[in-house]
């Protein structure tokens, strides 16, 4: 979900009316979600499909269920101060994540190791796994980095599980962009080293 260069008359608007319906939601306007839904539900099913990338056949829970599952979630926010769309995409993979963990730990828990939900590192914009990796692996070390840097976590979280764009990182968390690159690094080098053997540094 990279920022793109140059946008048509039809994207502005319509970015434009997103941003608006989510001051609406944020004060409280009853139907502004239901209104807004359209609008995103495409963006939602990429960021579904980015975290579904790798997932086994077998696997009973869909990016479209996923997405419907936000939606309930959403449907509970209150008097949320949304701040623009970036802002509003990023909760929405964070709710994914949660789901999703929980749903490994489900399986994991059912299944002594079977149907482990995995995430293909390659495809999350460089992070330079070399193998597929365990989600509750990556939520362990997530939740270690969260521990020790919160902010690095939270660009984790905005990159890699949102697809957000260094510039839209840096928006949703008002710090310069070479700020978010500079913690995008040093994070990765964090996660690698706790994911363990295997992986390699992109170029």
């Amino acid at each position: 979900m990279a920022v793109e260069t140059t946008l048509g008359s039809a994207d502005v608007a319509r970015r434009s009316e997103i941003t608006q319906l989510l001051l609406s939601w944020g004060e409280g306007e009853k139907d502004a979600l239901e209104r807004l839904m359209p609008l995103v539900e495409w963006e939602l099913r990429k960021i579904a499909q980015r975290q579904f990338a790798a997932e086994r056949r077998s696997h009973t829970l869909q990016p479209t269920a996923l997405v419907n599952e936000v939606y309930l979630r959403l449907v509970d926010c209150r008097r949320v101060n949304w701040q623009n769309r970036a802002h509003f995409f990023g909760a929405a993979a964070k709710i994914m994540r949660r789901l999703l963990v929980d749903h490994a730990r489900a399986v994991a828990t059912h299944k002594r190791g079977g149907g482990i939900l995995t995430v293909p590192l390659t495809q999350a914009h460089g992070l330079g796994y070399e193998r597929d990796l365990d989600l509750l692996a990556l939520e362990m070390a997530l939740q270690e980095l969260q521990r020790v840097d919160p902010r690095q976590a939270e660009v984790v979280e905005l990159r890699f599980f949102a697809g957000l764009s260094v510039e839209e990182t840096a928006s949703v968390l008002d710090v310069s962009s070479t700020s978010i690159k500079r913690d995008w690094r040093t994070a990765k080098l964090f996660l690698l080293r706790e994911l363990g053997p295997g992986s390699r540094l992109p170029r």
